[in-house]
């Protein structure tokens, strides 16, 4: 089967190439390198990934692709994907992202694509009225980037009811893993694994007690190949790890791995964040057969170990 990663030399999107070319998959990467990293593209150079320089948000090349290429799947990853960022250049955003899957959208039904895979995010939601969070929850985002994500699945879920295509919306929750880039707006483990490794303190904001759901970019991969092969489709699923950890747990996780206490720096808590957040995996469990395989303890070693 042939499948086309938008955002392919991206954090996800690189693992999931490699991931789905393991598995007998024919796989194309489409990305504009603006945020590819150096380490991302030396591991789809060393696995043979084909990977296209290209833009979803010009129109004509993407066209070019679809047209050459001929997916038969296509997984649109390709997305700008910074909270903080966000309101720092929100045009930037929804062209990115709202345009830019229109641009993906029109191609799939231009090019009679079977199924399109789009990777949203639990941003969609912003702050929980109840927990833990179902795909029935409201949406009503904090940022112009979780709004762009959201534009972006009515998008898809307009054009399918039109033209007929099959798709699968995975929001996703706190993704880590290797290979992430590290840079002013990271999240929260890779910067604590950043930091650990060079025996500096971690930063903490807020009291510590706030809880995230982390989820590692392998279980993410897995999440992708299900809905590839499902029957269930049309629908909107959680992909999270389905567990609540806070972030001194994390510093814990962390202390323990590394077998010696790491110091901690208490900082006041930023405007707009959100106090607590996990999933509720139970849809993707049920009608993908999806279950995380990687702990936070294993995904942190892993982490320390590698970086």
């Amino acid at each position: 089967m042939k499948v086309l990663i938008t955002g392919g030399a991206g954090f996800i999107g690189h693992h999931l190439a490699l991931h789905l070319k393991r598995l007998g998959y024919e796989v194309v990467c489409l990305d504009n390198l603006s945020r590819a990293s150096e380490d991302a593209l030396k591991v789809l150079r060393d696995g043979s990934v084909k990977l296209l320089v290209g833009d979803v948000v010009t129109y004509k090349s993407l066209r070019e692709v679809f047209n050459s290429f001929r997916p038969e799947v296509v997984v649109h990853a390709a997305a700008l994907i910074s909270v903080d960022e966000s309101f720092e250049k929100p045009e930037e955003y929804f062209n990115n992202n709202v345009v830019g899957t229109l641009n993906v959208v029109r191609s799939v039904v231009e090019c009679g694509v079977l199924r399109l895979i789009y990777v949203s995010s639990a941003a969609v939601y912003g702050d929980p009225v109840r927990l833990p969070i179902r795909e029935d929850h409201p949406t009503n985002p904090k940022s112009p980037y979780g709004l762009s994500k959201l534009f972006g699945e009515e998008v898809v879920k307009l054009y399918s009811r039109l033209y007929g295509f099959n798709y699968v919306i995975l929001r996703l929750f706190n993704v880590y893993g290797p290979r992430q880039p590290l840079n002013q707006y990271s999240g929260v483990i890779l910067k604590f694994v950043y930091n650990a490794r060079r025996n500096l303190p971690l930063t903490v904001y807020g009291d510590g007690n706030q809880t995230r759901d982390f989820i590692h970019v392998v279980d993410v991969c897995r999440a992708v190949e299900l809905s590839i092969l499902t029957k269930y489709v049309n629908e909107v699923y959680n992909v999270g790890s389905g567990r609540p950890v806070s972030i001194n747990e994390l510093v814990k996780v962390v202390s323990t791995v590394r077998k010696s206490d790491v110091g901690v720096v208490y900082m006041p808590p930023r405007p707009g964040d959100i106090i607590h957040s996990y999933a509720d995996i139970s849809k993707a469990t049920t009608y993908l057969g999806f279950k995380p395989s990687i702990t936070i303890e294993e995904g942190i070693r892993e982490l320390l170990e590698v970086r």
